[in-house]
C-alpha cells in the first residue's frame, strides 16, 4: 500500500505489530552474517530516539555546508538546500541547479515520511518520437548532446516546496557557501578533474570547453583553483527570489536559449519552466524484518527494491541469504533476486499520470513468491511477470548512465533527508547556462514507443511527462515508526542493486554501514553479471563461477552509497570509498 501522511502512523503501527511478534526476537538475537544483529537498530524501548546532527554527501566541502546550516539551528531540509547549492558547483558531473531529484524528508514530531518529486518533465511540445531523426532513432550520445534531451529542471523546484513546509531558517540564508566557493574559487578534485580531461561526449561541448579550460589554454586539473562567477550570481538571484528565478526572468531566458542552440534544438519553452510544479508524493512504505523501508512511488523504480527485499523474505530465499557476505550461495540468491527485480521494472515502471503501474500487484506476497520460487533455477535473463493488475507491455532497454549523486541529512530535532539527485549523464547534456549545467533528463525515456512488434512501451515519452528513475532514496523506520536510518546511491540503473546491497549487508547480514558500504558490487540485470571483479577475491569468485555467476567488470556507473543506521546512541554512518564522500557528526 501507499501510506499517505494522514494514516502513515496508524496503519504502520498495526502492520508492525504483526510483524514484530512474528519476526523481532528472531531479528535481534539470530546470528547473520558472523556478527550478531544489533538490537538497537531495531528500535527497541531501551533506545534514545534519533538525532543529529549527521550529513553525509558526495563532497567534504557540501557536507560543510550541511553542518554548518544544522550548527545555526537549521533543519535537515535547510541543509540538504545549502549542499546541493555547493554540490552543483564542485560536483557538476552528478547534480546541480539544471537537473532533478527525488527527496524523502522525515519528520521527527509527527513521524511521518513525504516524498517531493522533482523530477524533470518532457516539453509540452515533445511527441513520442522526439530522439527520431530521419525516422529512426539517433544514437544515443547525438540525443544526450542535443536541445532534446533537457526537460524543465525540477531539483531546486522539489527543496522550495519541502523546506516551506520543513525548514526553520530562512530560504535567503542557506546559500552563502555556494556564492562564496564560485565567487573566491574551489579546489578541483580529482574525481572532477578525471571527468573535465574527458575527450569527448560532455566534456568537449563548446559552454564545457570554455568552463574547463584555463587562460593558457589548458584545462583544470585536481588542485587547481575555479571560479564560477555566473554560477555565484545565479545562486545570489535564487536566494533573493526563490525558485521563480528559474521560472522567469535572466536566468531561466539564459535555459531556453541554451536548450535552443545547435545542434538539434530542443523546443522547451519558458511557458514549460513556468508551469513546472514538483509534486508532493505518498511514500511507499512496507515492513521489512522489524523495520520499514520507505522509498519514493513511481515514476522512482523503488517499488522494484521493495519487491526485491519481499523476495528476500520468502522460504526459497531467506535462509539462503542468510549465510552471510562470505558465502557464494548467498551472493548467488542475491544475483538472481535481482534479475527478477529489474525484468518486472522494466516492463511495468513509469510516470503513473500517463501508465497504470501495478504497485500493489508487484508486492503481492503471492506474486512475490512465485516470483522468488524462480530464482534457484534462473539461467540466463529473466522474463518479466504478470502481477495483478498488470497490463502488458513491452520491457524497456532505457540507457542510464552515470551523473548523479546522493545525501543523507539528520538534524538535532531527529528530522531526516535522504536525497538522490541527478542531471542524468555525466555533466548533463554538456550545455550551460547561468553557470550551471543543464539536464539530459529525457535520454531516461524510451526512443521508441513500441517495439519493432508495436508492442506498447511504459515509458515513452509524452508531453509533460515525467520519465522513469531508478533514484530509490531510502528512509528506515523502526516497529514504532522511529527513524532508524536512511541511504541511497547514484549509479544509473545499477542504483537497485547499490541500493539493495547496502540493506542486505546492514539489515540482514548485520554489517556496519561502512562495512556494507565496502562490499563489492554485483548488478545482475539481465544475462550477465556486472561486478568490482577485484574486491570479490578468488574464493567468492570461484565459487560463484561454480554457481553459474560468471563475474565481468561492472559496465555500470560506480556506486556511491551514503546513509547511516542508529545504533542507539550515536549514527554509524558510511560514504562509498568509491568516490569523494564523507560521513560526518558531532
Amino acid at each position: 500500500m501507499i501510506m499517505s501522511n494522514s494514516t502513515f502512523r496508524p496503519l504502520l503501527v498495526a502492520v508492525l505489530a504483526l510483524a514484530s511478534t512474528l519476526t523481532l526476537a528472531g531479528c535481534q538475537t539470530t546470528m547473520v552474517g558472523g556478527a550478531s544483529a544489533p538490537a538497537e537498530a531495531a528500535g527497541t524501548a531501551a533506545t534514545r530516539p534519533a538525532r543529529g546532527p549527521f550529513v553525509a554527501a558526495a563532497n567534504p566541502l557540501a557536507a560543510e555546508a550541511g553542518m554548518a546550516v544544522l550548527r545555526r539551528g537549521g533543519s535537515a531540509v535547510d541543509a540538504a538546500v545549502a549542499v546541493q547549492a555547493v554540490l552543483g558547483l564542485v560536483e557538476p558531473q552528478s547534480s546541480g541547479l539544471g537537473g532533478g531529484a527525488f527527496i524523502m524528508v522525515y519528520d521527527a514530531g509527527t513521524q511521518e515520511v513525504t516524498t517531493y518529486d522533482g523530477r524533470e518533465t518532457a516539453p509540452s511540445a515533445a511527441t513520442p518520437e522526439l530522439f527520431y531523426e530521419n525516422g529512426r532513432p539517433l544514437p544515443f550520445m547525438d540525443a544526450v548532446l542535443s536541445g532534446r534531451s533537457t526537460g524543465a529542471p525540477g531539483a531546486v523546484a522539489a527543496l522550495a516546496m519541502a523546506q516551506a513546509t520543513h525548514g526553520s531558517l530562512p530560504w535567503s540564508s542557506l546559500f552563502g557557501d555556494a556564492e562564496r566557493l564560485a565567487r573566491d574559487g574551489f579546489t578541483v578534485s580529482p574525481r572532477l578533474a578525471g571527468f573535465i580531461a574527458g575527450t569527448g561526449g560532455q566534456a568537449r561541448t563548446l559552454w564545457a570547453t570554455e568552463y574547463f579550460t584555463r587562460p593558457d589554454g589548458s584545462r583544470y586539473v585536481a588542485g587547481d583553483t575555479l571560479r564560477n562567477p555566473a554560477y555565484a550570481e545565479t545562486v545570489a538571484t535564487i536566494a533573493r527570489d526563490g525558485i521563480q528565478a528559474l521560472r522567469t526572468g535572466p536566468i531561466a531566458e539564459a535555459i531556453i536559449e541554451t536548450v535552443r542552440a545547435e545542434p538539434r534544438p530542443g523546443s522547451l519553452s519558458d511557458a514549460d519552466l513556468a508551469a513546472y510544479r514538483p509534486i508532493v508524493r505518498d511514500a511507499l512504505c512496507r515492513p521489512f524484518r522489524v523495520y520499514v523501508i520507505c522509498i519514493p512511488p513511481p515514476p522512482s523504480s523503488g517499488v522494484a527494491l521493495l519487491q526485491l527485499l519481499a523476495m528476500a523474505e520468502t522460504p526459497t530465499a531467506a535462509p539462503v541469504l542468510a549465510e552471510g557476505e562470505t558465502s557464494a550461495a548467498a551472493w548467488t540468491m542475491f544475483a538472481q533476486l535481482q534479475r527478477l527485480m529489474y525484468a518486472d521494472r522494466d516492463r511495468y515502471v513509469a510516470d503513473p499520470a500517463f501508465v497504470g503501474v501495478p504497485v500493489a500487484g508487484l508486492l503481492d506476497p503471492d506474486y512475490v513468491a512465485s516470483r522468488a520460487a524462480l530464482a534457484p533455477g534462473l539461467a540466463g535473463a529473466a522474463t518479466a511477470g504478470t502481477p495483478p493488475g498488470g497490463v502488458f507491455r513491452a520491457p524497456d532497454a532505457t540507457t542510464e548512465p552515470s551523473g548523479t549523486s546522493h545525501m543523507v541529512i539528520v538534524d538535532a530535532a531527529g528530522n531526516a533527508v535522504s536525497m538522490t539527485t541527478t542531471v542524468e549523464s555525466i555533466f548533463g547534456s554538456g550545455r550551460m547556462a547561468a553557470g550551471f549545467f543543464l539536464n539530459n533528463q529525457l535520454t531516461d525515456f524510451s526512443f521508441s514507443p513500441t517495439t519493432a512488434e508495436g508492442a506498447p512501451i511504459a515509458n515513452a515519452v509524452a508531453a509533460g511527462k515525467r520519465p522513469r528513475s531508478s533514484m530509490s532514496p531510502i528512509i528506515i523506520l523502526d516497529h514504532q515508526g522511529r527513524l532508524v536510518g536512511a541511504m541511497g546511491s547514484p549509479g544509473g540503473s545499477a542504483i537497485l542493486a547499490y541500493n539493495a546491497k547496502g540493506l542486505v549487508g546492514t539489515l540482514i547480514w548485520g554489517l556496519p554501514v561502512q562495512a556494507t558500504f565496502d562490499l563489492p558490487n554485483l548488478v545482475a540485470k539481465g544475462p550477465g553479471f556486472g561486478a568490482d571483479t577485484s574486491r570479490f577475491g578468488p574464493t567468492l569468485t570461484e565459487g560463484l563461477a561454480r554457481n553459474g555467476i560468471i563475474l565481468q567488470p561492472n559496465a555500470s556507473e560506480t556506486s556511491g552509497l551514503h546513509g547511516a543506521i542508529w545504533r542507539g546512541d550515536h549514527w554509524d554512518g558510511g560514504a562509498d570509498d568509491r568516490r569523494e564522500g564523507v560521513a560526518r557528526t558531532e
